[in-house]
């Protein structure tokens, strides 16, 4: 997609977690405002945005003092996210679907609006890309780290499906190692947005080597 892009009508998919470019996530779906949402863009091979909780919950809930109706508790989201594209898609049993996505290209929501049956869409301006940096010298440790991480689940006979990261594995590349690890590694939901949404891939890679040694992980 060119940079300047600007998308309309994206819907979005609110969750308490981040999607990095390169990233996999599974879900489960089984809203109602989520289902077709998601089975259109499956079909048209067309994809949503993943932007991250700040207030509210993944499954719409009523406030504990309603006494029903169409109100609901309020979601907020931190502006940028990210788009995911399905790769895969089943539908085990009615009402359920089970999807794999792959994280694109990130965005800023410039306008957003809540539709009457619950689904948030916006208009976007897509981010530049990261920037294909070689990892220096001083930050190799770190990805060989995660390299024998990646090892270390493939030797214990982890499904393909369930590894948190998927091939190709770019190692050499500073944001890719930087997103894997912003991935796996345990901090609020804020510090991931706020690593996602840094322009510079080498300065990502660079905040990671520091919350890896302040976990107390070996590189």
């Amino acid at each position: 997609m060119p940079q300047s892009l600007s998308l309309q009508s994206l819907p979005l998919f609110p969750l308490n977690s981040v999607l990095y470019p390169g990233g996999y996530l599974p879900l489960q779906i089984f809203e109602v405002r989520y289902l077709d949402m998601i089975g259109k863009c499956f079909k048209a091979n067309v994809p949503f945005g993943i932007v991250t909780l700040n207030q509210g919950s993944e499954v719409r809930q009523a406030p504990g003092n309603a006494a029903g109706g169409n109100s609901f508790a309020e979601e907020i989201f931190y502006p940028k996210g990210t788009l995911a594209r399905i790769t895969k898609l089943s539908r085990p049993q009615p009402g359920l679907m089970l999807i794999q996505c792959t994280g694109s290209q990130r965005f800023e929501v410039s306008q957003h609006e809540l539709l009457k049956h619950g689904l948030w869409v916006a208009h976007v301006k897509l981010l530049d890309a990261d920037q294909i940096v070689p990892v220096p010298s001083d930050l190799k440790p770190v990805a060989n780290t995660l390299k024998r991480v990646i090892t270390t689940l493939q030797a214990q006979g982890t499904p393909p499906e369930q590894m948190p990261m998927q091939p190709p594995y770019q190692l050499d590349d500073c944001a890719w190692v930087a997103n894997r690890w912003c991935e796996l590694l345990p901090m609020p939901q804020e510090l991931k947005n706020r690593l996602m949404a840094l322009d510079n891939p080498l300065v990502r890679l660079e905040l990671v080597s520091d919350l890896l040694e302040r976990n107390g992980i070996p590189t």
